[in-house]
């Protein structure tokens, strides 16, 4: 199969493109129940704003734009998450071809990209933000890489592009350029081109694309950081020692998360051959290799600062590089890879069927076994069996989270949707007895659910809402592909304004 590729430049993208798009006839195959970030994605996409909450809202401006052609559908998020894909695949491919001269190595290292689990898998499930930054970082590592071999004002300026977008993509992201700057410093050949006076174009590009952002950022900066801190520093009990242990426990779970598969599956193509080029380098094995020691210094500082929960997904944007710097290292050890290329070419193609397979079988194998997962909920039956139980159309629909309000945007698009914590995006509700509010919730599926405190605070404060007692319901319905008599849920209740 490799072999096949290196003689047509333009068949690995050709065979990228029809992987994603197989990924998005699974994903519009599957139940019309959204997972967390996709429901996350619906709700913000009503609104386009310069911020929302504690994530950057570059994944969510490109959602909004694909919900304008495409609506509030399954498709419009799997398609705007497979073209983010594609082009992450792409320009990574670009990349690893600027600096591998060996062509069959070069694609090699773009396919280890579905090594990495994080990429292949779980960002199909349900990741949109990591989706993004992964773009801008592939995007960053190409012109970057490009700039330092053809300094001129045109790759100066991109690279400042894919710095501007990987920002507003993830925070986490500014790591990665920093990283890049320290580790051509001990290239002679190469940081002249810090000084290059195209840097200052670069910055201004950078910052022209974080403006907008930044000044809302500045303006709501416990919004912008609360959860994310929370995140990271999981349950604050436990002394100061127990906390680094705990810390650096998870980076190192973390890290073999990330990179072992790619490792045991680079292992069985390449053989002894992988261990042997370990002390093999080159200009750009010596570059990235100093790209993960500053950035591993840096995630074990932020454990000392008082992080103890690291994720392996936050890993995406640094440790992606893994295939490339693999493959430059074989490169660079001169040793012969014919079997090798053979033994990947069975390995990608077991990968690019495997992966849209479990995708496709999870839901119904969860619902077979009584283990239930986000697609098996009912949402849509339940929302519409919700809606059908009063004559009269909400005026708005208060949920009690991103993934509820999201199903609610899916399954009822003409209608507006609210979240407790975002009243800045509210318009005015002119309530009346033809337009209550109707509000949604769940607790975990479990029956009779009480109404969240946060909505009864929400409704309180409404005026016109304030001191009125309706009826709560409870609706049940059975699971997608569920155990006969296993039912999901839903509390709800219609309110219209007091003394109507």
């Amino acid at each position: 199969m490799i072999e096949r590729l290196t003689r047509n430049g333009s068949a690995l993208y050709l065979l990228l493109a029809g992987y994603f798009a197989v990924n998005v006839l699974v994903r519009l195959a599957m139940p019309a129940s959204l997972e967390l970030d996709e429901g996350q994605q619906l709700f913000l996409a009503q609104w386009f704003a310069s911020g929302y909450d504690d994530q950057p809202p570059f994944y969510n401006w490109l959602q909004y734009g694909v919900v304008q052609v495409l609506g509030d559908t399954v498709a419009a998020l799997s398609i705007l998450k497979n073209l983010m894909l594609f082009g992450c695949f792409l320009f990574f491919g670009l990349t690893a071809h600027l600096v591998i001269r060996d062509r069959t190595l070069a694609i090699i290292a773009t396919l280890g990209l579905l090594t990495i689990p994080q990429i292949s898998y779980e960002a199909q499930r349900d990741l949109t933000h990591t989706v993004a930054v992964l773009f801008a970082a592939c995007l960053f590592l190409y012109f970057f890489i490009r700039a330092l071999r053809e300094p001129n004002a045109l790759n100066y300026a991109l690279t400042g592009v894919a710095i501007g977008i990987g920002v507003i993509s993830k925070y986490n992201f500014v790591l990665l350029p920093i990283a890049a700057i320290i580790a051509i410093l001990p290239e002679r050949k190469l940081r002249g081109r810090l000084l290059d006076p195209h840097m200052l174009l670069a910055i201004l590009v950078a910052a022209a694309i974080v403006l907008p952002h930044g000044l809302w950022f500045l303006d709501h900066i416990d919004a912008a950081t609360a959860r994310t801190m929370s995140k990271l520093t999981g349950d604050a009990g436990g002394s100061r020692l127990d906390q680094i242990a705990e810390g650096l426990l998870s980076l190192v779970e973390a890290i073999a998360g990330f990179t072992l598969a790619t490792l045991l599956l680079f292992a069985i193509a390449f053989g002894g051959t992988l261990l042997r080029s370990w002390k093999a380098e080159s200009q750009w094995t010596r570059l990235i290799g100093r790209m993960f020691l500053v950035i591993m210094v840096a995630l074990v500082l932020m454990v000392l600062g008082g992080a103890d929960n690291i994720k392996d997904r936050w890993l995406v944007p640094f440790f992606f590089l893994l295939p490339i710097y693999l493959c430059l290292k074989i490169e660079a050890s001169g040793e012969t890879i014919a079997g090798a290329s053979r033994r990947f070419g069975i390995i990608a193609p077991a990968i690019v069927v495997v992966v849209p397979l479990a995708l496709f079988t999870r839901t119904p194998l969860l619902g077979t076994m009584g283990r239930y997962g986000k697609q098996n909920v009912p949402y849509g039956p339940a929302i519409t069996a919700i809606l059908s139980s009063n004559k009269d159309r909400p005026l708005v629909i208060l949920a009690d989270d991103h993934q509820m309000a999201g199903n609610l945007r899916l399954h009822a698009q003409d209608i507006p949707v609210m979240l407790p914590g975002y009243e800045n995006f509210e318009g005015p509700y002119p309530f009346d007895p033809a337009h209550p509010v109707l509000v949604v919730w769940r607790n975990k599926g479990k029956p009779d659910p009480a109404m969240p405190d946060d909505l009864v605070a929400w409704v309180e404060a409404r005026p016109e809402l304030r001191g009125v007692e309706p009826e709560v319901k409870d609706v049940a319905l059975p699971y997608h592909y569920g155990r006969d008599g296993d039912v999901y849920h839903f509390g709800y209740v219609w309110v219209y304004p007091a003394g109507m």
